[in-house]
């Protein structure tokens, strides 16, 4: 199976000085992608870490903030995916815009976020994502999935719909701070465009054209 990529391309002059201020003319795009039913949730992202043992794992979660110091996304802090971000902060991120024959690649660190900001993006879920929050302890092995329905019926009942819910202690946010992010954009006979920005120690970033 192979399709041939026929979009615009990418060139160094049109790029941004700052690799979030390019992602942030990319999402926009991908975001109005989906207004017209191209992407299905633009801001979904791979987000990939290694265990102690150096084995690689990844999983698709939902970038809930962008700006100049990266990517945040939030989760529970006893899942694999933060436990092993404890331990080795290295990550990577992958936004897959295969509609628009477009990726981003990005590589980095991660920072836990401040428990205000945590609580402040908490109250802005959904009621029923707040419950969520407390009903599952991620990558735990449960009984069953009756299991996991009872947990959240009991905590439904209480906190019922227009109570405050308070921010699980052991719940909050990554943010993702890039090293390098890549801007990749499908062209003609695989000769893709790949422009890849690197820090560097002054707080600018160099940017290379890769070889497809």
């Amino acid at each position: 199976m192979r399709a041939h990529y026929r979009a615009e391309g990418l060139d160094e002059a049109s790029l941004s000085a700052h690799p979030m201020d390019q992602f942030a003319v990319w999402f926009k795009q991908a975001a109005q992608a989906s207004i017209a039913g191209m992407i299905y949730e633009p801001n979904a992202m791979v987000v990939s870490t290694v265990d102690a043992e150096g084995r690689p794992s990844s999983r698709t979660v939902l970038l809930k903030q962008y700006d100049t110091e990266g990517f945040v996304f939030y989760t529970n802090y006893d899942s694999r995916k933060a436990r092993e971000l404890t331990a080795n902060p290295q990550v990577a991120l992958l936004f897959p815009w295969h509609p628009m024959a477009r990726q981003v690649i990005v590589t980095g660190t991660v920072r836990r976020t401040g428990r205000d900001e945590t609580a402040a993006y908490f109250r802005s879920r959904p009621h029923g994502s707040q419950l969520g929050a407390w009903a599952s302890a991620q990558s735990s092995v449960i009984s069953s999935r009756t299991e996991l329905e009872l947990a959240y019926e009991e905590l439904s009942a209480r906190y019922p719909e227009g109570t405050l819910v308070p921010v699980p202690p052991n719940w909050g946010g990554f943010r993702v701070i890039p090293q390098t992010v890549e801007f990749w954009q499908g062209r003609e006979n695989r000769l893709h465009d790949r422009l890849y920005y690197t820090a560097e120690p002054d707080g600018s970033w160099r940017v290379e054209r890769l070889s497809p």
